[in-house]
């Protein structure tokens, strides 16, 4: 299978390989994925081989890539077996490509369903697969097809094996929360001053609050929303097996829309996600205990980079506040302590 990226994107596709383990015991995959987010396919039991990439990195220099012979590595490496089938689940240019190196029968998205309707030209059969789904939905539908057995109907199944997580290099206080206060766009972000509101809420209740973090910009807001409290923790750098860890151990998360986010659903720990410039219907973090609070402003879903009003977060200002956020996360903890109580009894 070829999906290169970004966190989300590669953790909706879990559930479909589950659905394919399930329906043909002892398949395995081999996955070609960016070398940023190499540790996904890890957390599968299913994948056999990981092959990278770095289309990040070659897209600030091309030619330098090719010098060094990288590109030649990766035809090398993606040719290296015959395959029974091969899967374009990220449907577009970038995949496409990759999966053109491919020996073996080239299965995608037509060009009506796919994200970049060129991509269905590389694919030696293509399938519709409606766009108004989810993107679990998608993917576990495109699966089904391209290997040949009944899509399930049952909720999906993220597969991480948590005995593959690592020990974490820090010890954090307990009771936690995960804050993921962070994400690519500006206008995804929830105000600072919102941020550290709840942390304070959250110190109220008992609890101490874990910020992560992966470049120096997010390293130093989550350093300002740490100044709201004492109980605010700045974690160190991990890798994302190690941020999900801590997400695992935590009581819980509230997120903005972001990888982190995703990955949070996926360990089915209690979570609110916040989403303004984007649409929980079509790329919403998926798992049991999950709520979805968006922003209900006269353009959300805009789906802009940058608020067009030139105020990032003029969405969120305007309709998701802290008191809310806590509730609704409050609640979602009591509904999971109370199908846990269920489950043991």
């Amino acid at each position: 299978m070829v999906k290169l990226t970004s966190m989300g994107d590669l953790l909706h596709a879990l559930p479909a390989i589950s659905d394919a383990v399930k329906a043909i015991p002892g398949i395995q995959f081999d996955w070609v994925v960016d070398e940023a987010f190499a540790e996904i396919p890890t957390l599968h039991a299913a994948v056999n081989t990981i092959v990278t990439t770095a289309h990040r990195r070659w897209r600030r220099d091309i030619w330098l890539s090719i010098k060094r012979g990288e590109l030649v590595a990766l035809w090398k490496k993606v040719r290296a077996k015959k395959y029974d089938v091969v899967i374009d689940a990220q449907n577009n240019l970038k995949s496409a490509a990759v999966m053109s190196f491919a020996r073996g029968l080239r299965h995608g998205m037509d060009r009506r369903s796919a994200r970049e309707s060129f991509a269905s030209w590389m694919c030696d059969k293509t399938f519709t697969i409606p766009r108004g789904l989810h993107a679990v939905a998608r993917q576990r539908q495109l699966f089904a097809k391209a290997l040949g057995y009944a899509l399930p109907d049952s909720l999906p199944d993220f597969g991480i094996d948590q005995q593959r997580l690592p020990v974490l290099p820090v010890a954090l206080p307990a009771p936690y929360v995960v804050f993921v206060h962070s994400t690519t766009w500006a206008a995804k972000h929830w105000p600072e001053r919102y941020w550290q509101q709840l942390i304070k809420l959250a110190a109220q209740a008992g609890y101490h609050v874990v910020l992560p973090w992966g470049n120096p910009n997010e390293q130093a807001r989550a350093i300002r929303l740490a100044e709201a409290s004492v109980h605010a923790i700045v974690l160190p750098r991990l890798s994302i097996t190690q941020q999900a860890t801590v997400i695992l151990q935590s009581q819980g998360a509230i997120c903005v829309d972001t990888g982190l986010g995703h990955l949070t659903a996926a360990l089915d720990k209690p979570a609110v996600h916040l989403y303004g410039p984007t649409d929980p219907a079509l790329i919403g973090a998926t798992g049991l205990h999950q709520q979805h609070l968006t922003a209900e402003y006269e353009c959300a879903p805009c789906y802009r980079q940058h608020c067009k009003f030139g105020v990032d977060a003029a969405c969120f200002v305007q309709g998701v506040r802290p008191e809310q956020v806590w509730a609704q996360f409050v609640a979602r903890l009591e509904v999971a302590a109370t199908d846990r109580q269920a489950l043991s009894s």
